[in-house]
């Protein structure tokens, strides 16, 4: 394994990688279980089904990045792709769960071709160096934003959108089972951060797993809290895979393309507009998130080459297309490489072999999904706030008194958070950039290619958004 992954040369070691490796999973585990409740709402496919369509494209996805790019970064259903195919592509426009893996499955097929073309490079390679750069801090903010959504500390608040979630025991505003999981975040925050000081090794990792042992203390302090605990768990995983086998596995083949339900109230020309819009929102949301991933992890491990650009840059496309392929027949939407990918870079992960360890976590994950479920997601908010803190050091290059500069790094930093989404940071970045140098005077800066993602950006702004 050292050798095939060339682990040495990489400067790392088997055991940090394998730390790495586990600390990106349980990063991202939570997607098991999210991925799996969201499907369900469709009331066609069971939460056991989703589970193991879940984990098993993320095993193929993952294990694609490590042996054909020998990166150390994981792939899983995507969040905010899962929920456009749920809430917009079926509940919305009325398309059946099957027909919806068409689009994915088309997705997957035009990426592999714009990856084999080249053309998938040239476009990464005309996103201005000012949105590159910020790319990393953006990410970082848009993760450190879902882990304090995920412990509970960020809630929604009509009159400012979002607010601080109360702690203030004793107004009633608040109780002991509320505040108990925030306090577990913080925690773990807090160990993970005084172990980095002392440069232990597995910091992200051993404060994962000292919040998980510091929830489960405090859950005899709560009411109720281990009522019916073990009677939840089951380790049969057999019945989880019939279920997928008879309600997902090859389902975009077999009742995928019978588009008669949406035709019975719908045109011909609606449903070829729809599928056209619809993929197009499908493939440049996951582009551009891949993209931005991909760059802003690597960076965030000094992976970078001399040029600046992702080492095997082409493979690691081509595994997040076949791994959207392989989704789509599994039955899940879009596989994509994961952001929380950044939290075993953080822990020194540099190579395939920590994908490849992520891979084989989730494996044993198909087998055990209750015990799955028993890391607190208070545990691994603390893991993805931490992330962000490291992902944001790279603003520090970012030449802020150069306003053509700054306003598109910032507008890609603010954008990628405030609107949960990493493509439409990018994508006003872009459109900033483009619009500066055009009444600048300095058009010629503006390279053909991010004339063209310009172009696409507003088209699915216009038409799909």
């Amino acid at each position: 394994m050292e050798k095939f992954f060339k682990v040495k040369e990489h400067g790392s070691n088997v055991r940090t990688e394998i730390v790495a490796g586990l600390t990106t999973f349980m990063a991202m585990a939570y997607i098991l279980m999210v991925n799996s409740n969201m499907f369900a709402a469709l009331g066609v496919v069971s939460y056991n089904a989703i589970y193991i369509a879940t984990a098993l494209s993320a095993v193929i996805g993952t294990m694609l990045m490590a042996f054909l790019a020998n990166l150390p970064l994981a792939l899983a259903s995507g969040m905010g792709l899962n929920a456009f195919l749920v809430y917009t592509v079926c509940f919305t426009f009325g398309l059946s769960y099957a027909n919806a893996l068409v689009l994915v499955l088309l997705d997957g097929i035009i990426f592999v071709v714009l990856t084999v073309t080249g053309i998938r490079a040239r476009l990464f390679a005309a996103i201005p160096d000012c949105v590159r750069i910020a790319i990393p801090a953006g990410i970082g903010l848009f993760i450190a934003f879902i882990g304090l959504q995920d412990a509970g500390m960020i809630v929604p608040d009509k009159s400012t959108g979002v607010t601080l979630a109360s702690f203030n025991l004793f107004s009633g505003a608040a109780t002991w089972a509320t505040v108990m999981p925030k306090l577990v975040t913080i925690a773990a925050l807090v160990i993970i951060a005084v172990l980095s000081v002392r440069k232990v090794k597995g910091s992200v990792l051993w404060g994962i797993l000292g919040g998980s042992a510091f929830y489960y203390i405090l859950g005899f302090t709560v009411d109720g809290f281990y009522d019916g605990f073990f009677d939840k768990m089951s380790f049969n995983p057999f019945a989880a895979f019939g279920e997928w086998t008879d309600q997902a596995f090859l389902k975009v083949f077999t009742d995928g393309f019978n588009f008669d339900h949406y035709l019975a109230g719908h045109s011909t020309a609606d449903l070829v507009i729809l599928v056209l819009t619809t993929a197009l929102a499908f493939c440049l949301v996951d582009m551009f998130d891949t993209l931005g991933t991909l760059y802003g992890a690597c960076a965030r491990g000094d992976m970078l080459d001399k040029e600046g650009n992702v080492p095997n840059f082409e493979k690691a496309m081509l595994s997040d297309a076949l791994a959207t392929m392989a989704g789509a027949v599994c039955g899940t939407s879009t596989v994509t490489t994961f952001v929380e990918s950044s939290a075993g870079v953080a822990e020194g992960g540099r190579t395939g072999l920590a994908a490849f360890s992520t891979g084989v976590f989730f494996f044993i994950a198909m087998f055990l999904s209750p015990v799955a479920q028993l890391i607190p997601g208070a545990a691994t908010s603390a893991a993805l706030i931490y992330v962000g803190v490291l992902m944001m050091s790279c603003v520090t290059n970012i030449d802020w008194k150069n306003t053509a500069v700054a306003v598109p790094a910032f507008m890609t930093i603010a954008m990628m958070a405030f609107s949960y989404n990493i493509s439409y940071g990018i994508a006003f970045g872009l459109i900033v950039y483009i619009f500066i140098n055009l009444f600048s005077g300095t058009v010629k800066k503006i390279k053909p290619f991010t004339w063209v993602i310009g172009v696409l950006f507003a088209v699915m702004f216009f038409f799909t958004h």
